[in-house]
């Protein structure tokens, strides 16, 4: 599969590693035997009768929940190898090894604890990635560099800067990237912005999107041994060292460390629709008003409940809050409402929902199947459904509400600069510090 990637000349080729020194550092012994290092001809089938030309080789990286619900939605496709897993907690490795060897009926998937030593495979066309919104931008970026082409979860990335230095790598380096949006691919939310684009709800003058808030507390915010199994230094990464409480797997989205609770989690999909309906794919809101009500001690230090206020140059008005609206999108215009969400399409008047999209009207990109439309793009070099740049104003919208909820003021947005408008404070949050020696 390799042949057909755009080649990128730029790049230096990583090195190979021996198999000895390869074993040893990825930590691929279980008992007394050591699994394989990759065999291309395990990359072209069990049978070993399909051409190189029609596989696509792939490993994950970030084995949790999510990555191993990506990891068995995508191990089952046609044209797909996976043959490496990646995570700094090898109980998750282990259990993204075994959905792999069992697929393939055989052993040979290599696991791996440190994303760097994966790159150094000259194998590799492509990565998933699944992991903690702060560990979001390293891996990816190292990923663009090496060559690869990317199937990365929302949201985009932790700050806006991190998230234009990633727009810009994946720009520079051809690189096929799919957003986890998956909504994108969802029939009714294609719909429902059809509905808008199309003008069937006549001028929008409000978008309302309704997601969740945050946990208020962490009952057990106490100290604890890490467990056998997790690398807590490399887990933290790039974020500031602090002792393990047990909120690695689970909670971590509720510490501003690692991530900002519901807003930027549900929000990469909610706002996403909303941006996709509007037309502002490209694009972002020109002022934002937040609040939010955060937890007055204890471990997590996310807003319980918000409600962020934004306005657009062509003065469309979104609210974004968990409080009091329906969950998911709603889009308000002249002639009436559409609200789509996870469960259904709904709308006022009902009519509008037996509205059929005409051949000269805007048909927006269909994609019935998120990861098989990575794996189509990757093998035509076609941009898929939910590109890095597309992800990346999505997820700026959360951000842009987060930064206002922090400095406790109405601020002005520059989308085309990416900066606020005279606020030397607010761009101070446009970016963050990290622990050494990560960087990006």
């Amino acid at each position: 599969m390799r042949a057909n990637k755009t080649k990128k000349d730029n790049l230096a080729k990583p090195k190979k590693m021996d198999r000895r020194r390869f074993l040893k550092n990825s930590g691929v012994l279980l008992g007394s035997a050591a699994l394989p290092i990759f065999i291309p001809a395990r990359a072209l089938g069990r049978d070993g009768h399909t051409s190189p030309g029609d596989r696509i080789v792939m490993a994950s990286i970030g084995l949790g929940g999510q990555g191993r619900v990506d990891l068995r939605n995508f191990v089952h496709k046609d044209g797909v190898q996976f043959v490496a897993v990646c995570d700094v907690d090898r109980s998750h490795a282990i259990r993204g090894k075994s959905i792999v060897d069992s697929q393939y009926g055989n052993k040979d998937c290599v696991v791996f604890s440190d994303f760097r030593e994966l790159l150094t495979s000259n194998d590799l066309d492509a990565v998933h990635m699944a992991l903690p919104d702060h560990w979001h931008a390293i891996p990816a970026i190292a990923a663009t560099k090496a060559g690869l082409d990317i199937y990365g979860q929302k949201p985009l990335t932790r700050t806006i800067y991190e998230g234009r230095v990633l727009c810009d790598t994946v720009k520079r380096h051809n690189t096929i990237w799919q957003t986890g949006s998956q909504q994108r691919s969802d029939e009714k939310f294609r719909f429902a912005c059809e509905l808008v684009r199309n003008g069937r709800l006549g001028k929008i003058h409000n978008v309302e999107v309704g997601i969740p808030g945050a946990k208020a507390s962490y009952e057990k915010n106490i100290v604890q041994p890490v467990p056998s199994s997790l690398d807590w230094n490399f887990w933290l990464g790039p974020a500031p060292w602090t002792p393990y409480r047990g909120v690695c797997h689970n909670d971590w989205r509720h510490i501003r460390d690692y991530g900002f609770g519901g807003l930027p989690d549900w929000g990469a999909h909610h706002i996403d629709i909303a941006q996709w309906g509007l037309g502002t794919e490209h694009t972002g809101p020109v002022e934002v008003d937040g609040w939010g009500r955060f937890p007055r001690n204890g471990l997590f230090n996310v807003p319980v409940d918000f409600k962020i206020h934004y306005v657009y140059a062509n003065g469309i008005k979104m609210t974004v809050t968990n409080m009091g609206v329906k969950g998911g999108t709603t889009f308000f215009g002249e002639f009436g409402w559409v609200n789509v969400n996870r469960s259904a399409i709904t709308a006022e008047p009902e009519s509008l929902l037996k509205e059929r999209i005409g051949p000269d009207e805007i048909h927006l990109y269909k994609s019935r199947d998120h990861y098989q439309n990575f794996l189509d793009c990757v093998k035509n070099r076609k941009q898929p459904i939910a590109p890095a740049e597309t992800g990346h104003r999505s997820n700026s919208i959360s951000i842009l509400g987060e930064i206002s909820m922090l400095t406790d003021r109405k601020l002005r947005w520059n989308p085309e600069k990416e900066r606020f408008i005279g606020d030397d404070e607010a761009n101070r949050f446009l970016s963050r510090a990290m622990r050494s020696p990560w960087t990006v």
